[in-house]
Order: C-alpha cells, then sequence, then structure tokens
C-alpha cells in the first residue's frame, strides 16, 4: 500500500511539474473589474494550447427532441449539444430526476423548493456524466439560462456523506456576487439534506476575523472566490483531503484571465496534492479555442483521469428568447437622453433593466447624469466596499430598484427572473485591443436578460463609426443580423421594438 501511495503521489508531482513548465495561453483584461482581492505573487502554472480533443472517442448523446423538458428554462428545440465521451462508460441521458437514481432528501429539494419538473435539455446531458460512477472529469459550455447551475450544483450536493464533517464539495466563482448566488441556490436544493455549507468570500468590514483566529472548516461545500480560498488552503484552515468534487463555475474566466488562472492553478494543485481522484467540473456559456485547450490540457495533465466534453455550436449561443437591437445616437450626450427618455419610461412597464458600461469610470458618469435630473438608479462596480455591493445586490433583486448601471462585474451568471431588459451603453471590447469586440462578455451580457426562458429585449446604443465597426464584427461572429430601431428621438420605435420582443 505505501509503495502504491508513494507512486501516485510521484505521478501527481511529476503531473504538476509538467502543467508548471509549460507555457499559458495569452492572458486577457477586462476593462471593468479584475479580482475582489489582492492577488498574491505565484510563479505562472499552465500549459501549452495543443488540443487533446483528437484522442478522444466522439459519440452524441440522444434525447427526445419533440418536448420542451422544462417550463422555466430556455431550451431551443434545435440546439445542437455535442457531447465528447472518453473511454468506454455509456451514458444515458435523464428524461426524469428519478433516472439519476437521486437520494429522496434531494428529490424533495428539486420538486419542491426548486419546484422543477423535468431536466431540461443540457441537464439531461451533463448529469449522468457528473453523477455515473466511475466519476470522470466534465468540460461543459452551455446556453445562458439553461441550467448549467442545477446541474453542477446537484453533482456537488449528491457526492457529499452527511456523516463526515469534512469539506468534500467546492465550487470556485469569478466574483462573491456568483459565489453568493450559487449558495443560495445548493442552500434551497439542498434544504431536505443535512448538508452543511460556507461562503469562502471576502468578510466585510463588520464581520472581519483574522484568518489566524478562525476554526477548521467543517462544512461540507464550501463556495467562494478563488483568493480567499487560497487563503484558507494556504493557512491550512480548509482541508483537501477529502475532497471528491471540484467546481469552476464561469470556467473560461477563472482560467484564462489575469490573476485568476493563477490563483485557479495553485488550488488544483494543492487539491491534487491531496485528493488526486478528486473529480473536476468546468461550466461556463462560453469557451473560446485556446481556452478550451488549455483547460483540456491543465485536467488531463494535473488530474491524469479520462474526461468527458460538453459543447454548443458558436451560433446558437445568443439566447432566441432575448431580442436585440442597435440604436445609433450621435453623440454621448443622445446615448444618455435614450436612457432617460425611453429605457426609463418603457423600461418600468416591462420589467428590470441592467444597463451596461465599460469602465468604473463610465459607471460613475452615467450615475450622475441620471441622479442629478432626479432619476432613481443604482451602480454596482469592484471599487465599492463589500457590503455596498452586497446591499445593492440584494435590493436589486428584491425588486427595491429598477434600474442598476454595472460593469461587467455583473455580466457573467447574475440570475434575476424578472431583469427583461439590457442596455449595452459601451459595446463591449478587448482590453488589450479596444477595436476588437469581446464577443464572450457580449454574450453573457444578453444573457442577463430574459432569464428562464422568459422574454427579453437588448439595446445596443451606438454613437461612432467605431461602434458600428464593433457591432458588424459582433453580428458577423454570431451569424446573425442585429435589427436597428429607426430613430434614437422615436417614443413609437421603441414601442415597437419591445412588442416584437414579447414585451408590450
Amino acid at each position: 500500500m505505501a509503495d502504491t501511495d508513494s507512486t501516485a503521489a510521484a505521478a501527481s508531482s511529476s503531473a504538476a511539474a509538467t502543467v508548471a513548465e509549460t507555457k499559458p495561453p495569452e492572458t486577457k483584461l477586462s476593462w471593468g473589474d479584475i479580482a475582489d482581492e489582492p492577488e498574491e505573487p505565484d510563479a505562472p502554472s499552465t500549459s501549452d494550447e495543443k488540443s487533446t480533443s483528437d484522442d478522444l472517442k466522439i459519440e452524441s448523446l440522444v434525447i427526445d427532441e419533440t418536448k420542451k423538458v422544462h417550463k422555466f428554462l430556455d431550451d431551443p428545440e434545435d440546439s445542437n449539444i455535442k457531447a465528447v465521451i472518453a473511454g468506454d462508460t455509456m451514458y444515458n441521458s435523464a428524461k426524469s430526476f428519478e433516472d439519476l437514481k437521486l437520494p429522496p432528501d434531494l428529490l424533495k429539494g428539486l420538486y419542491v423548493e426548486m419546484k422543477f419538473e423535468r431536466p431540461s435539455k443540457i441537464q439531461a446531458i451533463s448529469l449522468p456524466m457528473i453523477l455515473t460512477p466511475p466519476y470522470k472529469h466534465l468540460i461543459a459550455q452551455a446556453h445562458n439560462g439553461s441550467g448549467k447551475t442545477t446541474c453542477f450544483v446537484l453533482g456537488m450536493l449528491s457526492r457529499v456523506d452527511p456523516k463526515v464533517s469534512a469539506p468534500q464539495a467546492l465550487c470556485i466563482c469569478p466574483t462573491r456576487e456568483l459565489a453568493i448566488q450559487n449558495m443560495e441556490v445548493l442552500k434551497k436544493m439542498g434544504k431536505y439534506t443535512g448538508i452543511t455549507s460556507e461562503c469562502a468570500i471576502p468578510m466585510d468590514s463588520t464581520n472581519y476575523m483574522p484568518i489566524s483566529k478562525r476554526p477548521p472548516i467543517t462544512a461540507q461545500v464550501v463556495i467562494g472566490t478563488p483568493g480567499t480560498i487560497n487563503k484558507w488552503v494556504s493557512a491550512k484552515k480548509l482541508s483537501m483531503s477529502f475532497l471528491k468534487i471540484l467546481v469552476f463555475d464561469e470556467a473560461d474566466h477563472m482560467l484564462a484571465e489575469s490573476g485568476f488562472k493563477d490563483d485557479s492553478v495553485r488550488i488544483m494543485k494543492a487539491i491534487v496534492r491531496s485528493t488526486p481522484d478528486c473529480q473536476v467540473l468546468l461550466f461556463s456559456a462560453t469557451f473560446d479555442d485556446a481556452v478550451r485547450a488549455f483547460v483540456s490540457k491543465i485536467v488531463k495533465d494535473l488530474f491524469q483521469g479520462d474526461y468527458n466534453q460538453m459543447f454548443v455550436n458558436k451560433e446558437e449561443l445568443s439566447l432566441e428568447s432575448v431580442k436585440q437591437y442597435k440604436v445609433k445616437c450621435p453623440d454621448e450626450l443622445a446615448k444618455i437622453m435614450v436612457i432617460k427618455d425611453r429605457i426609463f419610461e418603457l423600461g418600468q412597464r416591462v420589467g428590470q433593466t441592467i444597463i451596461f458600461v465599460r469602465t468604473r469610470n463610465s459607471a460613475s458618469m452615467l450615475h450622475k447624469a441620471l441622479t442629478d435630473d432626479g432619476y432613481e438608479v443604482t451602480t454596482i462596480q469592484g471599487a465599492l466596499k463589500q457590503e455596498d455591493r452586497d446591499k445593492i445586490v440584494k435590493e436589486f433583486k428584491d425588486g427595491l430598484t429598477q434600474v442598476l448601471i454595472s460593469t461587467d462585474l455583473l455580466a457573467r451568471g447574475f440570475d434575476q427572473s424578472q431583469v427583461n431588459l439590457v442596455v449595452n451603453f459601451d459595446l463591449p471590447v478587448k482590453h488589450d485591443s479596444p477595436s476588437e469586440p469581446d464577443c464572450e462578455v457580449y454574450l453573457h451580457r444578453v444573457g442577463r436578460a430574459g432569464r428562464f426562458g422568459r422574454k427579453g429585449a437588448v439595446f445596443n446604443l451606438l454613437c461612432n463609426d467605431g461602434d458600428v465597426m464593433i457591432m458588424a464584427k459582433i453580428e458577423r461572429h454570431f451569424n446573425m443580423e442585429i435589427a436597428e430601431v429607426p430613430s434614437w428621438r422615436s417614443n413609437e420605435d421603441f414601442e415597437a421594438a419591445l412588442k416584437k420582443a414579447g414585451l408590450l
């Protein structure tokens, strides 16, 4: 047994060394908000970009296309979901949650608390791959609003042994807002299981406790941000010895963005040293080819197990239930007038609105321009205190505020069913190449409207030739044509657009 353990440890160390020596894909900076904690220096730990999918067997999983399997979720009937299966394990798609052989307390949470009826298409394909022994890793790309959170939360809850008071499932998220949101879903779904959980996010000033004074973590599920999780691991407060499942939510962001990549790889290395057979799930709505190859290489080299993949075609990623428009404005003042005279007036009739801007300065400028004229609006961006960010998000989710200005802090994973309107005050562009659109961020922004299959609309405000060019590149990238609102001055044109979107 000792020899076996030594061999496994040596293999894990060798894998970690291999990853450390390889060259990472180019990191990408974001305009609005990077990390929510100061980063500590560490040696780069990444891999090369060569795709490993050629070595895998490919076979499709087929489910009943004639039924819309979940009334709450956006499930395009013609969605082309491809599964890339490693090894000889055969998976049958789940037509009901009972097909997954879940314990009764979990089924009760799904039906009574979550009010689900059947798995969505994404869940029907991915859940058998997550829950069927031997537990293989999964790299999964799926539509916004298609039920990704349910997939990995159910996976975590199903793997936990309630009798063991130690961390067994770990979920890492790019922002505190997403971590808190995922924790809310976990508590709701796992209400009847008795499973304990803890949120690993930066403490606000009123609840601050030095890490040296806090007791070891005994919660069975931990959900948090990479900086805080790394601090807990480094301080020996968060044990990896009993970990069975590791989840990266918005995995492309976690493993491609400056700062998060280093923390994420560091966490994975710590897990490999303690529990090399831990199952890894990586979920996101977007994976470009370079990031997908990098993620595949990381999983294969570090954890050395088989991994499955699930993804949808690029052209199918934009939500069909969301109608997108472009609005040409002569200048920035006209863009602000559109917000005041069109969005505020019409938006209150259709639900809540999120206005996305590129930078913190843009957020402050727009907030001042609106509030100075008496408009009620709240603004969130990374420079705010943590307690203020939490308060603003809670007020918006509780419906106490109707219009929220945000940098891309909330572009990913933010679920609020009453958001029917998204405004791109600034189009998303790449930080290192402002003439090129950031199509992944655009997709995530669009995904904030029309959550869970509801109707939604997106207005893209353009005020110069550069904006028009960027919009055209976005249209070409997604192989679609975005309708133009004829006049930025016309209330009737905006009403007609909202009627076409099914909101009026």
